[in-house]
C-alpha cells in the first residue's frame, strides 16, 4: 500500500512537471475560478491571483507558459503589470492575452509594444472559447 501510495504522489509529481502553467490575473473571483476550472479540466495548471500587485508577485516568483492577464485591476492595473513583468527575465518571452472588458480601442496606449499575444474582450467570448485560445496560443 505505501508503495501504491508513493508512485501515485511520484506521479503527480512528473504530470504537473509537464502541464503548461497558466497564470490568471483576473479582480472578479467567480470570473477567475470559472477560467481556472475550465483550464484546468483542459489539462492546464492554473494559478490566480486577484489584483495586480498579487499577480505581479506571482509571476516574477513562478514560470509560466502563459498569462491570462485583466486590465482593469486593483492595487495595479493589467497595464503596469505588463510592463514590470517584462522587464524581468522570465517575463520576456512569456505569452501574454489580454481578456478584459475594455474594449480594444479604450486600451491603454503602449499595449502592444509589450508583446501582447491576444487582445480578448471577455463578454465576446465563453470560457470554452477562451480555452481553445489558450489551446492554439500554446501551440503556436
Amino acid at each position: 500500500m505505501v508503495v501504491v501510495e508513493f508512485l501515485l504522489l511520484r506521479f503527480k509529481y512528473i504530470i504537473r512537471l509537464i502541464m503548461p502553467k497558466i497564470a490568471i490575473i483576473e479582480d472578479d473571483i467567480s470570473l477567475a475560478d470559472m477560467y481556472k476550472i475550465k483550464l484546468e479540466s483542459a489539462g492546464y495548471e492554473c494559478i490566480v491571483a486577484y489584483d495586480g500587485q498579487a499577480g505581479l508577485d506571482m509571476i516574477y516568483t513562478t514560470k509560466f507558459d502563459l498569462v491570462l492577464l485583466d486590465l482593469m485591476l486593483p492595487q495595479m492595473t493589467g497595464s503596469e503589470v505588463l510592463a514590470n513583468y517584462r522587464k524581468t527575465e522570465n517575463g520576456k518571452d512569456t505569452k501574454v492575452i489580454i481578456l478584459t472588458n475594455i474594449s480594444e480601442y479604450e486600451a491603454p496606449d503602449g499595449l502592444y509594444e509589450l508583446g501582447i499575444l491576444r487582445y480578448m474582450v471577455k463578454a465576446n467570448y465563453t470560457p470554452s472559447q477562451v480555452v481553445v485560445v489558450v489551446q492554439e496560443a500554446l501551440a503556436a
